[in-house]
């Protein structure tokens, strides 16, 4: 079988792994700092704050923020349901804006209307959280400009997108967003088998973040509340989370964050073939900006008379003949615990009909033009 997605692990990973189990720390060592300082390098920011995945990184992002109960947070129906979550996590209310049909993404125009709706109303979003389906980045320029005019902080969800570029920028470098949030799954351009980080240039939240993440704990004297009783001493001065990213995680993300232009040269390469190759198919093929470098995470076709049924043969064919096809996403607010929240069928026709065609096609760093020719070879049978 051809996954859809697949990690890449080198001998230099493997032995700055085993150089840190040799050592003093397994966890709470210098190896996690030294990784969030070259993620914070690579993308041009100031402060990485690593965690043990990227929902603990939404979480901590948005209750960094200051969202609780009574706060509402808007997202894409189209991602995976943490984003949505990180908000229910936090006690807030969660709606979504439609994508864009051609880029997937948060669509500016449809946020803007629903803004000025909801400034009517009297109940704006507290945070937005646009994101980065495929790894090309949201219109963050007019998100930012319409959130900031009213009031409302931004998290970019960029799971799917280190590496890429925005306007000459790395994503990353929150140029417009208040936090970043990377994720580190195996599947993702570089991995610590689980792991996120949440990226800031702004120093508050980077504190608040560090302390969310460990209980709420510091050993810090210029934080604490009372005298320190001796070296021992700790406080707990709110309550936060187990969060952490162990010595273990961070060693294997600092030895791939030395390959990650070249992953992402990689996957640009073969995203580039997947475009030239597929013509002449009955698919509608991803649609890059000129705006931005796409990190290519995935890469999504779409039937272009697809409805569920012929995407779900198609489906079934291509599995049958060895190519790990995969659909992502299906849209959030059509999940039953959203629908329970009063969401339903007909919200958002643009995610809605996004779903019924979407199939992401193998594409990993590893994987070579000749099963990329068989990919397309297989989906010719599949769709003739």
């Amino acid at each position: 079988m051809i996954p859809y997605g697949r990690q890449d692990i080198s001998q230099p990973d493997i032995d700055a792994v085993v150089e840190v189990l040799k050592s003093d720390f397994l966890t709470q060592g210098p190896v996690v700092p030294r990784f969030e300082a070259a993620i914070a390098k690579k993308v041009d920011a100031s402060f990485g704050v690593a965690v043990n995945s990227a929902t603990s990184a939404l979480h901590i992002a948005a209750s960094a923020l200051g969202l609780g109960p009574g706060d509402l947070l808007w997202t894409s129906p189209i991602t995976f349901v943490a984003s949505a979550n990180s908000a229910r996590y936090c006690g807030a209310d969660v709606d979504f804006v439609d994508i864009d049909p051609d880029t997937y993404n948060m669509c500016p125009t449809a946020l803007e209307k629903k803004l000025d709706q909801a400034e009517k109303n009297g109940r704006l979003p507290k945070i937005l959280m646009p994101v980065h389906m495929c790894g090309q980045s949201c219109s963050m320029k007019e998100i930012s400009e319409l959130a900031r005019s009213r009031g409302i902080r931004v998290i970019e969800d960029a799971s799917h997108a280190i590496g890429g570029q925005y306007h000459g920028k790395p994503i990353g470098c929150c140029a417009y967003s208040d936090i970043t949030v990377f994720s580190f799954h195996p599947v993702k351009i570089v991995t610590t088998a689980e792991g996120g980080m949440a990226i800031t240039n702004d120093g508050a939240l980077y504190k608040r973040m560090c302390l969310l993440r460990s209980h709420g704990v510091t050993r810090d004297p210029d934080i604490m509340e009372s005298e320190p009783h001796g070296p021992w001493y700790y406080e707990q001065l709110e309550l936060g989370w187990n969060y952490r990213m162990t010595e273990l995680q961070a060693a294997l993300g600092l030895s791939q964050l030395t390959r990650l232009d070249d992953f992402v040269e990689r996957r640009t390469r073969l995203a580039d073939r997947y475009d030239q190759l597929l013509q002449g198919q009955p698919l509608l093929l991803p649609t890059r900006q000129s705006d931005s470098q796409s990190s290519h995470h995935l890469y999504v076709v779409r039937l272009k008379d697809g409805n569920h049924l012929a995407r779900r043969d198609a489906f079934d064919r291509l599995r049958a003949d060895g190519i790990g096809v995969n659909v992502h996403y299906i849209p959030v607010h059509l999940q039953p615990y959203y629908e329970n929240l009063g969401f339903q069928r007909g919200d958002f026709p643009h995610s809605e009909s996004y779903y019924e065609q979407a199939l992401s096609l193998p594409l990993f760093a590893g994987m070579t033009d000749d099963q990329q020719e068989k990919v397309v070879h297989s989906i010719g049978q599949a769709l003739a």
